[in-house]
């Protein structure tokens, strides 16, 4: 290869560097963390800075509805929302959220999960004779949801359930992720889940 060639490759090299580069630069009121549920420890958990409140991802994990605390993970949902079609399966993801500032704040509403192929879920909101599940409720001033002395924050997850139902395939298209945006601001987090 002659020297201007070679000259003309780096030089179109370089550019297609630098147009990659540009359009990796998105949207900067989105964050991506990556980690594990909480644990015992709490290291690796991903706190998600959403607007003013943290996110804490506790933990993931599937559903499965014959199993006696996982049946009370499926509490209070109406006969439609309980059925599954075939190809199916519970997806939970327990959630804490901290306050750290001194005025009561609204928790979101909007925390979906999606998994490689873009296919997004939107949480399943049972009745309020689930005691477990994640409600869009104001946090206390400094304070957290679930609520110190509540059955969701004395229970072996330590945090609110916010429940999908999801395509099984979906366990196959991982990592999937959480997406939290902030109902005033807007801005958005997001999280690898540990399944």
């Amino acid at each position: 290869m002659n020297s201007r060639r070679i000259k003309s490759l780096v030089a179109a090299l370089c550019a297609l560097v630098a147009a990659v580069a540009v359009s990796a630069c998105g949207n900067t009121s989105s964050q991506t963390t990556t980690g594990t549920y909480a644990g015992e420890s709490g290291k690796n958990a991903p706190y998600l800075h959403v607007g003013p409140l943290v996110y804490e991802v506790q933990l993931s994990r599937e559903l499965n509805p014959a199993n006696n605390e996982d049946a009370a993970y499926l509490k209070g949902l109406t006969p439609a929302q309980a059925l599954l079609k075939p190809g199916e399966e519970w997806f939970a993801v327990f959630m804490q959220v901290r306050n750290p500032t001194n005025l009561p704040r609204p928790a979101t509403p909007n925390i979906t999960i999606e998994d490689t192929q873009n296919n997004r879920y939107l949480p399943i909101i049972p009745g309020p004779t689930n005691e477990f599940a994640y409600r869009a409720e104001l946090v206390p001033a400094n304070s957290l949801i679930p609520v110190p002395g509540t059955p969701a924050s004395r229970g072996g997850t330590n945090g609110q359930l916010l429940l999908y139902k999801i395509k099984t395939t979906s366990l196959n298209n991982r990592p999937i992720e959480v997406r939290i945006i902030d109902p005033v601001t807007g801005k958005e987090a997001k999280a690898i889940l540990d399944v």
